[in-house]
């Protein structure tokens, strides 16, 4: 079977679009739809749907997803392996990573990374925990930088203790305090991002047994951080996000102080390839407290 055939598959099922997945691959819309259909006569059933949004897997095209994504692994190690012997390091590498990850540690990590291995092509892949958890279940990507996942089986390396604090609008009356107590929550508007997502903010309030007086729901923390700013409400994140931010919201520590650790999860460290673990390698190397963002 042609490696290119499965690489084409695995391609339309993240992008849900043969037309993205022949962008990405450098064909033409025929040819991409020439391979996905020498490969459904091979296996001798459809894989996908055709939709005019794009492609959906059929029950069987489920069932082939996570062999091809064990092939397609198998075959970047023993291209990744070789080289290596060789003594080069050449190969691919996806990251997941959280969006406070990917906008604070991540371009350091790449940087450096890039200097000592240019031979290694990377791509980022961002999200929350439920993605994550996707990720590492598919194997889509090598590793995944983010607290520790629920719905996942995977090696765990821990990297740096997040606290998770409060976000308060300038003129609160709590924002001149020293922390914000946590069994004052519910006694301010809370803005809440992405709800049941199984985020730091779902998981300390399930953990603190308490019910905020949720008045709005947004999709992203830089919209939640703004509407606090503009005095709607208070809302809980990771102190690592706003790092960058200057909007006129002030971050209070909790009372008691809460953590969130960070860390990498790898479907397998020891079947990871050699790519992935000289990228670990390298990220244990760096005092992340020392990091200037």
């Amino acid at each position: 079977m042609d490696s290119n055939k499965y690489e084409a598959f695995l391609l339309a099922v993240d992008h849900g679009s043969l037309t993205a997945a022949a962008e990405y691959l450098g064909y033409t819309q025929s040819g991409i739809t020439r391979i996905i259909k020498s490969l459904e006569d091979e296996l001798g059933f459809p894989l996908f749907i055709r939709n005019k949004k794009g492609v959906t897997l059929t029950e069987n095209g489920k069932t082939m997803v996570p062999i091809f994504r064990e092939i397609s692994h198998a075959l970047q190690n023993v291209q990744q392996i070789s080289a290596d012997i060789r003594g080069t390091v050449r190969g691919t590498l996806s990251i997941g990573s959280y969006n406070s990850i990917a906008g604070s540690w991540m371009p350091f990590f790449l940087k450096g990374f890039r200097e000592l291995y240019p031979g290694v092509s990377i791509s980022l892949h961002e999200g929350g925990n439920m993605t994550m958890e996707r990720f590492i279940n598919e194997k889509s990507v090598d590793c995944c930088f983010c607290s520790r996942l629920t719905g996942a089986v995977y090696d765990w390396i821990p990297l740096y203790e997040d606290e998770v604090v409060a976000w308060l609008p300038a003129n609160h009356p709590m924002a001149g305090k020293k922390s914000f107590p946590v069994k004052m929550i519910p006694d301010s508007p809370f803005i809440h991002t992405t709800p049941g997502q199984d985020t730091e903010i779902d998981r300390l309030l399930k953990k603190l047994d308490i019910t905020p007086d949720v008045k709005f729901t947004t999709m992203n923390a830089f919209t939640t951080y703004n509407m606090v700013a503009a005095g709607l409400g208070i809302s809980i994140d990771q102190r690592l996000r706003s790092q960058k931010w200057n909007a006129d919201v002030v971050e209070l520590p909790f009372a008691p102080r809460q953590y969130e650790e960070l860390g990498i999860a790898v479907p397998s460290l020891s079947e990871a390839s050699p790519a992935t673990k000289k990228f670990i390698k390298y990220v244990q190397t760096i005092n992340i407290n020392e990091l200037e963002f």
